[in-house]
């Protein structure tokens, strides 16, 4: 079988042969940002919303892309032609680039652009008809004013932290607090709950403004059923009729237990699995064409 070619500065590349620098920051200190893009049916789904998303991290962070969106956007779809995708998860990364072992930004003087794809299916297999346990963390997610979620940067070490404590737990996910012990997100998507038929999530100050979570809604809102976003807290979570996550590569998954207490009735709830039908028609019919 033929290795899957990489993007990097200008060349496509195999793969296995696909090397950046030991001196490049995004290695070194996570200094980069990064984007989750999937393709459906020879369609790349929301792919300007994703670049749009992309663009605005590396401005939060004073990183400067050398492409334009429009040229970023027929590299994409460039590198899923020439690798003969059609459901793939898209990985556009942009880091500082080389310099030296300092910190300082301004010793890299050209930022390093990649792009990966893969094939890519299903995120949870047989929990999106099962649905997932989900556990709370003691790690507190990065607060807004040091390092906001807002910003998808290549430094998920606090992610991370977060997987780990869960896969200690039993959990299938993590679910973060915040700093004031509000309901953050998920270690990789947002969360939303359902109560006496409203759904709720919170406000994107202190989570990720999750390209998924706005399809969610947009649905949510085109079906009619009354929706919020306000802080919730445990108490929110642990009375839940129910439960779910979104992402990128999540899509919408359902959550029918957290930190061990049953969810409605344990099993993924009619709403939840009413907007995953609703997400899948439009996963599938709509995004930019790959192939022309």
């Amino acid at each position: 079988m033929m290795s899957l070619l990489v993007y990097i500065d200008g060349e496509f590349v195999p793969e296995d042969e696909a090397k950046i620098s030991i001196f490049d920051h995004g290695f070194l200190y996570g200094d980069g940002v990064f984007e989750g893009i999937r393709a459906y049916n020879g369609r790349v789904f929301k792919l300007r919303e994703h670049i749009d998303r992309l663009y605005d991290s590396a401005k939060a962070i004073a990183l400067e892309i050398p492409l334009s969106k429009e040229e970023f956007e027929r590299v994409i779809i460039e590198t899923l032609r020439r690798n003969k995708l059609r459901d793939a998860y898209i990985r556009p990364i942009v880091t500082r680039g080389v310099g030296d072992l300092g910190l300082d930004p301004r010793k890299c003087k050209k930022p390093t652009v990649i792009v990966i794809t893969k094939p890519w299916g299903k995120m949870y297999g047989d929990l999106y008809e099962k649905g997932l346990r989900a556990v709370t963390v003691a790690v507190r997610r990065n607060s807004y004013d040091a390092l906001p979620p807002n910003i998808k940067s290549l430094n998920y070490l606090n992610n991370i932290l977060a997987k780990i404590e869960a896969n200690v737990k039993g959990g299938d996910e993590a679910i973060f607090l915040d700093k004031d012990g509000f309901v953050s997100e998920g270690s990789g998507d947002n969360v939303f709950i359902v109560k006496n038929g409203k759904i709720i999530t919170p406000p994107t100050i202190n989570n990720l403004r999750g390209i998924t979570r706005d399809v969610t809604i947009e649905i949510i809102q085109k079906l009619g059923i009354p929706f919020k976003e306000a802080n919730i807290g445990l108490y929110d979570l642990y009375t839940a009729d129910e439960a779910f996550v979104t992402g990128t590569a999540a899509e919408i998954a359902p959550i029918v237990e957290i930190d061990g207490r049953k969810i409605g009735d344990g099993k993924p709830g009619k709403i939840t699995k009413l907007l995953m039908v609703e997400f899948e028609k439009m996963t599938q019919t709509e995004g930019v064409p790959i192939y022309e």
